[in-house]
This record gives structure tokens, C-alpha cells and sequence, in this order.
């Protein structure tokens, strides 16, 4: 399974199937996500106790959306000198 990090920190994983993705999501915005976009965001039973949700590729709307996804995972992820060091628009989400 392919994983992606910052500073060791994995912050995308590609599960072997390649349909979705997993990124880092606080537990509180995961459930607000998946009761609003069950068709996008959802958790397997196996990782319900982490802070991680899965992405189904198919159901983004477009790349902005993908980037902002994978941009928020990174940030959450990423020290605080990288993050220093993000341009303006990705570190306020309105890139």
C-alpha cells in the first residue's frame, strides 16, 4: 500500500485496490463528513478508532476538491516550520 509523509509522518495512504484513499481527519469532523457525504467519506470497521478517513476517488467533484483534501491532511500532519513555510492561500484553505 503506497504512503505518503511529512517530516515521517504519513499523512495519504493508497489502498492496494486504488478506488480511495485514507487521510488524517480529526474524529470530531470525520463523523460531520461521512453523515454529509456517506457516498464520498467513510471509515472501515478496522480503523474506526483512529483519526483517519477514507475518500472514494470517483465521488470528488473535481481537483480543487482532491487538493484541498490531501492539502488538509498534509497540514495536519506537517511541523510547524513546513507549515511556516506554506504559501498564504493552501495554509487558509483558500487556494
Amino acid at each position: 500500500m503506497p504512503t505518503f509523509r511529512v517530516a515521517g509522518k504519513m499523512y495519504i495512504t493508497i489502498p492496494d485496490d486504488q478506488t480511495s484513499f485514507a487521510v488524517r481527519c480529526p474524529k470530531h469532523e470525520r463523523a460531520e463528513l461521512i453523515a454529509a457525504e456517506p457516498e464520498k467519506f467513510w471509515v472501515p470497521p478496522h480503523e474506526a478508532s483512529s483519526s483517519w478517513v477514507r475518500v472514494r476517488l470517483a465521488a470528488l467533484e473535481d481537483m480543487d476538491e482532491l487538493r484541498d483534501i490531501l492539502v488538509d491532511s498534509w497540514k495536519q500532519a506537517a511541523p510547524e516550520r513546513l507549515l511556516e513555510a506554506l504559501p498564504a492561500a493552501l495554509r487558509s484553505g483558500d487556494a
